[in-house]
């Protein structure tokens, strides 16, 4: 054990890291790009960021530069009493200090040391830097080594250092190099967290830095760098990871818009991977708002404010008093009116603070997250009559967009009906296709107005007298067609990529009932085959033509589709876009054409190996089997399509129009997630009986023993589980299957069989009596295949 402190350092007799005073600030100069390029830490570096002072968040209030270089005040600007900025002057480091940590970093990084030494060197060196924690945080290269310090170190001296500097954290988190010293801090206490002893020590020391914040959250609320790291403390007090907010993209927000995926207020909440401390969290929360109060419409314009309030706001999901209660501070309610929450004077400023970037960020979320109460109240006496200016505005369409996509009732969807249904031609030439593909989205998930939301968008881009085969490109190409001068003779713009959100409106449209969407499907169905090729090869367009095959759509439709791809399926299936649509053309086909799919592919197994989802693809279909035996494989897909209609016969499928015509057709119906895994229940049955010693019943060549297989239940002693779907599939049970995961994540069940054809442990008199039938035919098997080998010997010889 080596407990090295400052003392122990500087006696040190080592040459190589002898510095005079005099020559320390040329070698920190000359070591500034080395700790720059070793230990960026994920900084940024330029022009922008130089000469910044430890404290600047009055420069950031604004974010924006006058042209003489200055920042400018933001507009109605009010601090309140007890919130005016403090100008912070950084003391100078002494030359000692600076030859002391240096000194630390030669010792953690040159050489490999143990846990519990490196602990030890870390503790001692915090030690040191007690009543000098800011001027070291916010040093550029010293930083870097109390990042190293803060995550090696004891929870004991990790508390110790932040109690330290609690009166100074603010100007910490607001630096730029001391914000990652902060940002480190709170990483490191999440790792401890999960030690359930030092829960107390974590809660006091977070319940300090908090104290501290509430004097004048201002300073930290309204700075890039103060932002980030209060952001990073209320999700540690919520116990959710640091970077799952950090890390959000558009694309999530867009896909519970389009019902893609659950929003988060109906189940699909933060994960929870640490202990959590709720009554600090709203404790800090509630203090911020209340000391800025009277400030608070002011400082909701603030682009890193509005970051930090709507953090808050998605983390108190599921507590709705206290959610209730910031939503009313955030929009200026009066607690003491009766019957409403806002009052008239606020009615005209929110809808002119809307359209504002950074206020139509904080109001998307409040919509999102807001009590239906609150929505209601919205929706009604804030933005009616106002629809339609509103999505006319480049912030607050997105407003319009979070109303339309978060509507709880038809009452809701009527309202927004009767001011933007027949506005749909007027939104899109203006550009805002996305509150069309938000009022589509809506009305398909509540299930009102989706007969006048399909007649309204067809009209919007096709005219009485035109052929409705034009409906699709259009929409595929919604800003080159509305942009052309000349509509009437437009024409598929080849080589241009397809518009995203064009494309996420038919997708929710192939999700209408097939008698409401007649005219999408002659669209679609009406597409030439250069088009449908070029649409399967690009990312947009790929989507629509597998929601369309995965729609409820009759098989007569989908198969009019295909055959206009015959020829290319090859092509698409190397194609690393095109591979994905393969797939459901192969579900949506009949036996010809499946056949015609896999003749077309057998010629390019091997550049189809090399793909990434090639491999895939092979085992999916069977490729290598059609190869060798073609008949037996038609065999077993007949047998797979009996199955699956034996299947729907029993247990159903709720939604679908007619599953007799439609060969193995998807299910994406009312329970698509259980149906999905029962498919793969069935399809890994068949899988396991090409491989398993017990061949399937449905192989044996008789269908009346299949299905009289199928129904036997098994007996109350025991006895063989049945070899068709049974309650356990129903139920999603997968206690028995056994699978394993490839390289490219796909789950495959091993070659000795399924739960449908492994025998139960109880041993009866009926299971015995089979399992020694199988083994006679097994050893009855493996003589002849010995005689036979024997005669092919005796020839060859």
């Amino acid at each position: 054990m080596v407990s090295i402190g400052r003392g122990a350092l500087l006696l040190r007799n080592n040459k190589a890291h002898n510095l005079t005073e005099e020559g320390l600030t040329l070698q920190d100069d000359i070591s500034f790009n080395q700790y720059k390029k070793k230990r960026n830490m994920g900084r940024r570096d330029g022009k922008k960021h130089s000469g910044f002072p430890a404290d600047n968040s009055a420069e950031y209030l604004s974010g924006g530069k006058t042209a003489d270089g200055n920042f400018k005040a933001q507009k109605s600007s009010k601090h309140q009493k007890g919130t005016s900025y403090t100008p912070f002057v950084r003391n100078q480091i002494d030359p000692e200090t600076e030859k002391y940590f240096a000194e630390i970093t030669n010792v953690i990084e040159g050489k490999e040391i143990d846990l519990e030494e490196r602990s030890v060197i870390c503790g001692n060196a915090l030690e040191e830097t007690r009543g000098k924690e800011v001027e070291l945080a916010t040093d550029y290269v010293i930083s870097h080594t109390l990042q190293i310090l803060l995550e090696g170190c004891s929870l004991d001296h990790l508390c110790g250092f932040l109690h330290s500097c609690a009166k100074n954290f603010s100007r910490i988190a607001t630096d730029r190099s001391g914000s990652h010293v902060a940002e480190t801090a709170l990483k490191s206490l999440a790792v401890h967290l999960q030690d359930c002893e030092q829960l107390s020590l974590i809660e006091e020391t977070l319940r300090k830095i908090c104290e501290e914040i509430i004097v004048n959250p201002v300073d930290i609320m309204c700075n890039c760098y103060g932002s980030h790291v209060l952001r990073s403390l209320l999700c540690l007090l919520n116990g959710v990871p640091l970077e799952q907010f950090h890390s959000t993209k558009s694309a999530v927000v867009l896909a519970e818009r389009m019902n893609f995926k659950a929003p988060r207020s109906e189940g699909n909440k933060l994960s929870y991977s640490n202990q959590s401390f709720p009554d600090l969290l709203k404790y800090l929360v509630s203090e911020m708002l209340n000391t800025t109060r009277e400030d608070i419409s002011n400082l909701s314009m603030d682009q890193y404010c509005s970051l930090a309030l709507q953090t808050a706001l998605k983390l108190l999901v599921g507590n709705e008093p206290e959610l209730l209660h910031i939503i009313q501070i955030l929009l200026g309610c009066n607690m003491e009116m009766d019957g409403n929450f806002i009052g008239r004077p606020r009615l005209q400023e929110i809808l002119k603070q809307v359209e504002e970037p950074a206020y139509s960020h904080l109001f998307e979320v409040i919509i999102e997250v807001a009590p239906e109460t609150i929505y209601k109240e919205l929706l009604q006496r804030v933005f009616k009559n106002s629809l339609f200016q509103m999505s006319s505005h480049h912030c607050g369409n997105f407003v319009v967009q979070a109303l339309a996509s978060h509507a709880k009732c038809s009452e809701h969807i009527d309202l927004i009906w009767g001011e933007l249904g027949t506005k749909f031609k007027d939104l899109l030439e203006m550009g805002r296709s996305g509150v069309v593909a938000s009022l589509v989205a809506a009305t398909q998930k509540l299930h009102h107005c989706e007969e006048e939301c399909c007649q309204a968008l067809a009209s919007a881009v096709c005219v009485e007298n035109e052929p409705l085969k034009c409906i699709i490109p259009r929409i595929l190409f919604l800003d080159n067609y509305f942009r052309s001068e000349d509509k009437s003779n437009w024409s598929w713009p080849n080589g241009t990529r397809i518009h995203v959100v064009g494309s996420l409106i038919l997708q929710s449209i192939f999700r209408f009932p097939s008698e409401l969407i007649k005219a999408f499907i002659s669209g679609i169905t009406s597409l030439e085959e250069h088009q449908l090729l070029e649409a399967s090869k690009d990312p947009s367009g790929s989507r629509v033509i597998e929601a369309f095959l995965n729609s409820n759509v009759s098989a007569k439709h989908k198969r009019k589709l295909l055959i206009k791809l015959q020829g290319h399926f090859g092509e698409l299936s190397v194609h690393p876009l095109g591979s994905f649509m393969i797939e459901k053309c192969f579900n949506a086909s009949n036996l010809p054409l499946r056949e015609k799919i896999i003749s077309e592919m057998l010629p390019l197994q091997a550049e189809l190996s090399r793909t990434k989802q090639g491999p895939y693809l092979l085992r999916r279909f069977d490729i290598d089997g059609y190869a060798k035996q073609p008949d037996i494989w038609k065999s077993r897909q007949a047998s797979q399509q009996s199955a699956r209609q034996e299947f729907y016969a029993e247990f159903g499928a709720t939604g679908t129009k007619s599953r007799k015509d439609s060969f193995l057709a998807d299910t994406h119906k009312s329970q698509p997630e259980k149906l999905k895994e029962m498919r793969k229940e069935i399809e890994s049955s068949f899988a396991s009986s090409r491989t398993s010693s017990t061949p399937f019943l449905a192989y044996q060549g008789s269908k009346a023993k299949t299905q009289k297989s199928a129904k036997k239940q098994p007996s109350e002693s025991g006895g063989f589980a049945k070899l068709s779907v049974d309650d356990d599939c129903l139920k999603g049970k997968n206690k028995k299957r056994r699978t394993e995961k490839g390289n490219d994540g796909i789950d495959r069940t091993h070659a000795g069989g399924s739960e449908y054809d492994e025998p139960s442990k109880s041993g009866d008199k009926n299971g015995k009596k089979r399992q020694r039938r199988e083994e006679k035919e097994k050893r009855k098997r493996k003589d002849e295949n010995s005689k036979s080998s024997k005669k092919k010997k005796n020839v060859e010889g």
